[in-house]
C-alpha cells in the first residue's frame, strides 16, 4: 500500500474515534488522536492541558467571542498560535508516514495532498445518546447536552479556521452514518477506499 493519510472528523458520540483507531490497527499504520497534544504543546509552548481543551474546540463562549478574543501585537490570539502549532505538527506527520488522524481540522490542513482520504462520521441522536450514556455514565439529558455542546464547539472551531462548514459532505471524501452502517461496515468502507 502506498502512503495514505486518513483524516476522521466526527460528531461527538458517533464512534468516529473508535472507528479510526480500529482502521489504523487493521491497516498497521500510525494513529494520532490525543497523543498529538504533547507535540502541539512543544511547538506552541502552551501546557498540554490547555492544548487538550482548546486545540480542537472553540471556547465555550461561542464563535463571536472566539473571533474577537484577545490578540497580541501581531494580531494573533492564543487560539491562533495553538492552531498554527497544530497545523505544523499535522503537516509534519503527513510527510512522515501513513496514518489516521482524528479531528483537529486535519482534513482542511491536508486538503492539497493527493494521498489523503477525508472521512466524516456522523450518527443518529438516539444511538449517540446511548453511547455517551454508556461511556461516561451520565443521564440521557446530560448526554444530549454533552453532544450538543461538543459539536457546537467543534463546529465553531472548524468554521472559524477553515472558512468552510463543519459536517458538510462536500468537504469530505466519505460521509458515513455509523448508526445506519455500524462500526464494522464503516471500517470496511474506509479500508476499501485506501487499498
Amino acid at each position: 500500500m502506498a502512503k495514505r493519510i486518513i483524516t476522521i472528523s466526527r460528531e461527538f458520540g458517533s464512534g468516529g474515534r473508535f472507528i479510526g483507531e480500529e482502521v489504523a490497527k487493521k491497516l498497521g499504520i500510525a494513529y494520532y488522536d490525543k497523543d498529538i497534544i504533547g507535540r502541539i504543546a512543544e511547538q506552541s509552548g502552551f501546557a498540554p492541558e490547555y492544548i487538550q481543551e482548546n486545540a480542537e474546540l472553540s471556547p465555550k463562549k461561542g464563535l463571536f467571542a472566539y473571533a474577537f478574543s484577545g490578540r497580541d501585537i501581531t494580531g494573533k490570539s492564543v487560539e491562533d498560535m495553538v492552531y498554527e502549532a497544530q497545523r505544523k505538527v499535522i503537516l509534519e506527520i503527513a510527510e512522515k508516514e501513513s496514518c489516521v488522524i482524528i479531528g483537529r481540522n486535519a482534513d482542511f490542513i491536508l486538503r492539497d495532498r493527493a494521498d489523503v482520504l477525508n472521512v466524516f462520521i456522523h450518527g443518529n441522536m438516539p444511538e449517540k445518546v446511548q453511547r455517551i450514556c454508556r461511556l461516561y455514565h451520565v443521564t440521557e439529558a446530560d448526554a444530549i447536552k454533552m453532544i450538543n455542546d461538543t459539536n457546537k464547539r467543534r463546529r465553531a472551531n472548524y468554521n472559524f479556521y477553515t472558512e468552510q462548514k463543519w459536517g458538510m459532505a462536500e468537504n469530505y471524501t466519505l460521509s458515513l452514518n455509523s448508526s445506519v452502517l455500524g462500526y464494522d461496515m464503516c471500517q470496511k468502507i474506509i479500508m476499501d477506499c485506501v487499498k
